[in-house]
């Protein structure tokens, strides 16, 4: 089931779109200093769609790698792909990065797993090097939700926090920012979203608990949805 939203997660949503993949690029060049020499790696790429147009606007000379453990068929072809658990990573020996990025996939990890992660990624950046890691922002998040989801969603929260406040405990000296976009939906694709489960919060309801959460937003909700999509990162 976990496959189900990593296939479905940035597939025709506004994770996907030209607008977000703008800003969250524009968000890593003023939080990082990157030119055309720099090497960068996506843990849980996805489709790589936000570092392929990354890669375009600096007109990297190495292509971006991203690893996943879905090798999509549409994944970007600006992008190197290795179909790799990230429970699992490994580098090869002499392989350097100058950005590192784990984008709302730590979560997947249990917490071991992300120890070893973040302890095997330092140790291949190049000098002034670094890993950026994204989750949910568990303060105020406006997803819009139904009540199952939202008692799920508040949960899975918990556990980010969990996980942040150990990533800040290892590496003390990291630094918190926020990134946060305009989201403007319409509701029968927010819908659809829901019935794909977009999310890893879904993934354990039943098609007649999903029906009653799209029946409770399409009640909520005007034909438009608009909200904030927030998310926390550590800069290590």
């Amino acid at each position: 089931m976990v496959s189900a939203v990593i296939k479905n997660w940035d597939n025709k949503t506004w994770l996907s779109s030209k607008d977000y993949i703008k800003s969250f690029n524009e968000f890593l060049i003023k939080n990082i200093k990157l030119n055309s020499k720099s090497k960068i790696l996506d843990v849980g790429c996805g489709r790589g769609k936000i570092l392929g147009n990354l890669s375009s606007k600096l007109k990297l000379k190495n292509k971006p790698l991203g690893i996943d453990i879905i090798n999509h068929k549409d994944k970007d072809k600006r992008m190197k792909f290795r179909k790799i658990d990230a429970s699992s990573i490994y580098f090869r020996s002499n392989e350097k990065f100058d950005l590192i990025l784990i984008k709302q996939t730590i979560h997947l990890l249990k917490l071991n797993d992300i120890k070893r992660l973040l302890f095997i990624s330092k140790k291949h950046l190049e000098i002034n090097g670094k890993i950026f890691v994204f989750t949910l922002d568990a303060d105020k998040n406006e997803l819009p939700t139904f009540n199952l989801m939202k008692i799920k969603l508040l949960n899975s929260l918990k556990k980010d926090m969990k996980i942040l406040k150990l990533i800040k405990k290892i590496y003390p000296d990291s630094l918190k920012k926020k990134f946060i976009f305009k989201v403007d939906i319409i509701k029968k694709d927010y819908l659809k979203m829901i019935q794909k489960r977009y999310i890893s919060t879904l993934l354990p309801l039943t098609k007649k608990e999903l029906l009653k959460g799209v029946e409770e937003i399409d009640f909520k909700h005007k034909n438009n949805i608009k909200f904030n999509d927030k998310l926390t990162c550590l800069i290590l």
